[in-house]
């Protein structure tokens, strides 16, 4: 029951942050104009929360391998509720990008690290399941804030959101001080030197490499394509904030339904399979976005486009908690990729977007067809109970 508890808050927790974080892409249009700035300015919004995120993880995973996931959690929710309720009072394009850049930073020790406590309890053969319903959560957050977040803001604004968000987060905090038990440190904490160390040599070993490698490329393919939707649907069809948060509900809406479904499938029968489908998806999903295809087609593809981002990462997340190590640095360098990759997507698909929505969504799709047809053999191995992986896996819990 309290194994039961505990994953409820960690799905929560992670469903606040994807909320949060998704709900900015939809408003670009609008934070610009409400802000006196151009849609580029503000858009480097979504990156000075992403890169953040991703660096800070670093520091995240020693500090959680050093005093203990439950009070990491716990800190970086408290921060990330604080800094939620602190942009709504910075309406200068300056400070609201500033405040962007410091939650990113407050919110990274929340879901990599909910992500080592899952990896800390559960047995790597049960464990698709259990980061399915978190991965299921994260999705949910972003289906709620990609499209709540563009309904509600017209009646509360763009303030209110932000102090929604913080208010929330605040009851997940309380939930999670009574939820999350006090256990003892997953394993001796590395020293700095150690702990360079420890990352160098995760890429170094050829399951690890070729997992991050994926993890980096699919956060660019994901990030890049959905960042710029609302602007796609804005130009397209001339939608406005409430029509661009309806043609976006179907993403995330897969994983959030889906994902303790596609976990057991990946705890049953591997994962060699679902993630060279899950590329496979997005590039369908890529190259129906750049056809002159009617709204209604657009968006069953965003949500096919979702559905192989639910197909890939909470997959490889998986295969990155059983990887030999200080689970803390594993998880933590995942995160670091993961969300760079989210940043540089963006920016990615902004510089290749001078040649227009078609172009760029072409070259996304192309790029993810050949991932597809790589992944097929790297990922062979990932068959299905205890993986035949690279060297022997050591169990850290």
């Amino acid at each position: 029951m309290q194994s039961r508890r505990v994953l409820a808050v960690l799905t929560a927790a992670g469903f606040l942050v994807f909320a949060q974080a998704f709900m900015v892409a939809p408003l670009l249009p609008r934070l610009a104009q409400q802000l006196g700035t151009s849609v580029g300015m503000i858009g480097l919004s979504v990156p000075a929360y992403l890169v953040p995120y991703g660096v800070m993880t670093l520091f995240w995973g020693p500090l959680a391998d050093r005093f203990g996931r439950r009070p990491v959690i716990l800190v970086a929710l408290a921060l990330f509720s604080v800094l939620s309720a602190a942009t709504m009072a910075l309406p200068t394009v300056g400070w609201f990008i500033g405040a962007r850049v410091a939650t990113g930073l407050g919110a990274s020790g929340i879901v990599p690290v909910s992500l080592m406590l899952i990896g800390d309890v559960i047995p790597y053969e049960q464990r698709g399941h259990a980061i399915g319903w978190l991965f299921g959560g994260m999705a949910g957050g972003m289906a709620v804030g990609s499209t709540a977040g563009a309904l509600v803001e017209p009646s509360i604004g763009w303030q209110g959101l932000f102090l929604v968000v913080a208010g929330v987060g605040a009851v997940v905090l309380a939930a999670a001080v009574r939820s999350i038990p006090r256990r003892p440190r997953p394993m001796s904490p590395p020293s700095a030197r150690a702990a360079v160390r420890g990352y160098v040599q995760l890429l170094q070993d050829p399951r690890g490499r070729r997992t991050y490698e994926y993890v980096g490329f699919n956060a660019v393919l994901q990030s890049g394509i959905y960042t710029w939707l609302g602007l796609y649907l804005h130009q397209r069809f001339g939608l406005g904030p409430v029509g661009i948060g309806l043609g976006l509900l179907g993403y995330g809406i897969p994983g959030f339904a889906l994902g303790p479904l596609i976990g057991r499938l990946a705890d049953r029968h591997g994962r060699a399979r679902l993630i060279p489908a899950g590329l496979a998806l997005a590039t369908l999903a890529s190259a129906g976005l750049a056809a002159p295809a009617p709204l209604i087609l657009v968006a069953i593809l965003v949500a096919l486009l979702s559905m192989g981002y639910d197909l890939t990462q909470p997959l490889l997340a998986g295969i990155v908690t059983d990887l030999p190590g200080h689970r803390g640095q594993s998880v933590a360098l995942m995160a670091v990729v993961l969300f760079c990759g989210f940043g540089a997507g963006s920016l990615v698909f902004q510089a290749v977007l001078s040649f227009g929505f078609v172009v760029a969504l072409a070259v996304f799709g192309a790029a993810a067809g050949v991932a597809a047809l790589v992944a097929v053999p790297v990922f062979s191995a990932e068959r299905s109970g205890r993986l035949d992986a690279d060297g022997p896996q050591v169990d850290v819990t």
